[in-house]
């Protein structure tokens, strides 16, 4: 695999609709993806040579997204917004460039609006996953 351009992973957030339509979190600068899995623990003190035991398949798995860029699509900035004031749980997809497409609900956890006086004004955001998440590869 060669070397991917950051600009190629895509954040995009559901309408609702049957089928439903996605649209690009538009202005996005920086985007990451961290999948994470908690471990259950269940070493004891007959766990052979002291090494630590886990239960697979015990653990919980999430996701989380952050984000961070400027404006530039007044209907996509609203869809956000509305998400996280109403602190619903919309689709979103997570595009990753000749990996795959990962998709389920997730729930803005932040949502954060800056600027300076002499630059333009930007914002970020962290997504939670809010459920099970689908991955179909590219």
């Amino acid at each position: 695999m060669t070397a991917q351009r950051g600009k190629d992973l895509l954040l995009k957030i559901g309408d609702g609709g049957s089928p439903e339509g996605f649209t690009s979190v538009a202005g996005l600068r920086a985007r990451t993806i961290t999948l994470n899995a908690r471990t259950v623990d269940a070493t004891t003190s007959d766990s052979p040579d002291g090494w630590r035991e886990l239960i697979a398949g015990a653990g919980v798995k999430s996701c989380g997204v952050t984000g961070a860029g400027i404006f530039v699509d007044a209907a996509a900035d609203e869809t956000v917004r509305q998400a996280f004031f109403h602190q619903a749980t919309p689709n979103w997809q997570l595009l990753i460039p000749d990996f795959g497409i990962i998709e389920g609900a997730f729930q803005i956890a932040a949502l954060e609006y800056a600027g300076r006086h002499d630059g333009e004004a930007s914002y970020s955001l962290s997504l939670a996953s809010a459920g099970a998440l689908i991955f179909t590869a590219v």
